[in-house]
């Protein structure tokens, strides 16, 4: 177990937290401010108990460059109006220089500073040694509360605990918490649902999580790869060839392994991919020449629906469909409602799925919802994420020195020898 912001003492201490602030924007106004909100409880926990508080996140790609239109200045506003407390900002084009040395020396309890991108400085995504010195020198211990890039080994997400202690913030207790009992101590049946694009994308997780669910349902556009290995024609849909024999060995391998696989038995084509195409609803081995796959079709939904209803962990990464496009959307939203209806765990792997939940409506009616596409994918995956693994672990306690007593005196009275007892999981 790893140690969070509970397990430290604060009041008074300059704790640095990096946060994931990468959040859409148009026209220097933010879009969707719902990775802020996600690192509110934790904010307001470290202002409560006295921290002085230094943030730091990055945004876009601006590639090392100080680019204005990825400044975070945006972000400290709106951010100083979720807290109801005014964040400075320190807009340095190096990010850490002597003047931000001094604002964050100059903090008091529960105040808060926000740096500027930390990827205006390409030594970030190098991990670099002495970059990552300067953002510890800010503070006396790390927060990790960036979840969404915890599986990148940067300066601002791991280097940095190479020099001041470091411990999650709760919304990192959480992904970890709901990701792990899934993958590793599921309630079962535990169901996986794997959309989107490509297979290739998602071989590794598909390759772990086969020797841990009961049941593997495949939608969106990797079905159709699916469907190639079964001898089907699939028109102009997505095809991702370097895939097809590794779609039809992992049919064989969870049939072996008694993993019910289920794919779509029908299918929405369309002429073009447009939301005003021509379209229409056929079998899945009866896809037109000239038409592609855009959506699960209406007995896929109900399949899919009675594949759902007893489980008691639900993993849904990857839309059904072109969800983007609302006549392609209802394969997804149907999927999203049966797992909102549900009362199985339902966890939500961020990216495109998070997007489809939080789009329809029903971001509110799952379990957990991750706030990382691509670390979420990697945990699934069952790699070790460079971002989380840097946070301290919590000691295992001493046993009591009267138990320790009793199981000598237990020893010495009883007359065959004791088995070894098993370790507590």
């Amino acid at each position: 177990m790893k140690k969070t912001v509970r397990d430290i003492e604060l009041e008074g201490k300059r704790v640095v937290m990096r946060c994931d602030f990468n959040v859409p924007m148009q026209d220097g106004v933010i879009t969707d401010d719902t990775r802020i909100r996600a690192a509110l409880p934790t904010i307001e926990y470290l202002k409560e108990h006295g921290a002085k508080i230094v943030i730091m996140s990055h945004m876009g790609r601006p590639k090392g460059e100080a680019k204005v239109e990825f400044t975070l200045a945006p972000v400290a506003k709106r951010l100083s109006e979720l807290l109801g407390t005014y964040v400075k900002f320190a807009g340095c084009p190096v990010v850490v220089d002597d003047a931000v040395r001094q604002a964050a020396s100059d903090l008091q309890n529960g105040e808060i500073l926000l740096l500027e991108n930390v990827r205006y400085r390409k030594e970030e995504t190098d991990n670099d040694a002495a970059f990552a010195e300067d953002l510890a020198s800010l503070g006396e211990v790390f927060v990790q509360e960036a979840f969404g890039t915890s599986h990148r080994a940067h300066a601002s997400t791991a280097g940095i605990a190479a020099y001041i202690p470091a411990v999650s913030g709760f919304l990192i207790e959480k992904e970890v918490k709901y990701l792990s009992e899934a993958v590793n101590d599921p309630e079962r049946p535990f169901v996986a649902i794997m959309g989107g694009a490509k297979v290739k994308d998602k071989i590794p997780a598909i390759e772990n999580l086969l020797d841990k669910v009961d049941r593997l349902i495949i939608g969106g556009g990797m079905a159709y790869t699916f469907y190639k290995a079964m001898g089907y024609e699939i028109g102009t849909s997505l095809l991702d060839e370097t895939s097809v024999d590794f779609a039809a060995d992992l049919m064989k391998r969870a049939e072996e392994k008694g993993v019910d696989l289920v794919l779509p038995v029908d299918c929405v084509v369309a002429k073009e991919f447009d939301n005003d195409s021509e379209s229409q609803i056929c079998s899945r081995d009866e896809i037109p020449d000239d038409m592609m796959g855009m959506d699960i079709g209406p007995k896929s939904v109900e399949l899919f629906k009675e594949k759902l209803a007893d489980a008691k962990t639900i993993v849904w990464n990857g839309p059904m469909g072109v969800f983007e496009m609302p006549n392609f959307a209802k394969g997804t939203a149907a999927v999203a409602q049966a797992l909102a209806d549900s009362s199985a765990v339902t966890i939500i792997g961020g990216g495109d799925s998070a997007a489809a939940a939080q789009q329809l409506g029903f971001a509110d009616k799952m379990t957990h919802i991750s706030t990382g596409g691509g670390a979420s994918l990697e945990f699934l995956e069952g790699k070790d994420l460079p971002g989380i693994a840097v946070i301290e672990d919590m000691e295992e306690p001493e046993a009591e020195p009267e138990e320790a007593a009793e199981e000598t005196e237990a020893v010495e009275t009883e007359a065959e020898e004791p088995e070894t007892e098993e370790e507590e999981k």
